[in-house]
């Protein structure tokens, strides 16, 4: 059986020009004309369908991952879902707090609806008003 010359991976630009002209044939023939598939000890041939559909996605640019947060720290995603703790309380965790950009010492006024909660930041401006206008009443 006459071994195969594996050749290199086609990537970006070649790879895209490369899959178009290949558009009637199969998802594994674009592969492994593309060069993304190895050769088993016993002489098979395996394409790599995983690695060729990712180097298909990074030739055409699309960003799958989310950008890493600012300290390079994964975590959590806000689900924009809480639910009140054992002791009564609603904690509005700091992944909400710093997309708003709160600081420490931000004050809210709390409105109840029969469903519902709002929460209405206060302006620092309006907060001095406030104690003027209640210092003098």
């Amino acid at each position: 059986m006459p071994k195969l010359k594996k050749i290199e991976p086609l990537l970006g630009d070649e790879l895209l020009k490369k899959v178009k002209e290949l558009e009637a044939e199969s998802k594994e023939d674009k592969a492994k004309k593309c060069g993304y598939y190895t050769i088993t000890k016993n002489g098979i041939e395996r394409v790599n369908m995983m690695k060729f559909l990712n180097a298909l996605i990074d030739a055409e640019g699309i960003q799958l991952d989310s950008t890493p947060s600012a300290n390079g720290r994964g975590g959590r995603s806000a689900s924009y879902r809480i639910s009140v703790q054992s002791n009564g309380n609603l904690l509005i965790g700091s992944a909400y707090t710093k997309q708003m950009n709160l600081k420490p010492g931000d004050e809210f006024i709390i409105t109840l609806g029969k469903k519902h909660i709002r929460l209405r930041q206060v302006d620092p401006e309006d907060h001095e008003d406030n104690e003027t206008s209640e210092a003098t009443a």
